[in-house]
């Protein structure tokens, strides 16, 4: 599977409540179940206005879907082509 970075705006959505992310993240996986192993969700990151997401995915189109299904925006999906941290040197 490939890995993406889902960039989702959502104002606010660092003033997000505990109950509110839990509905998203409930909602979410719902729709994952239905479009079962070829779309995993990975990691979510939260700032003020923005919603970050890494899924693995069989292409950018199984995201969009996701998105759709969900009700989530989806303003840009990057499939990635490299990971890299501070440890490794190549």
């Amino acid at each position: 599977m490939k890995k993406f970075l889902i960039e989702r705006t959502i104002p606010g959505a660092g003033k997000l409540s505990a109950k509110d992310l839990d509905d998203v993240t409930a909602k979410s996986n719902a729709v994952l179940r239905e479009l079962g192993p070829e779309v995993q969700w990975v990691q979510t990151y939260v700032t003020a206005d923005k919603i970050f997401c890494v899924y693995n995915a069989r292409d950018a189109e199984i995201v969009r879907e996701h998105a759709r299904r969900g009700g989530f925006p989806a303003d840009a999906i990057h499939q990635v082509t490299a990971v890299m941290d501070p440890t490794e040197l190549r």
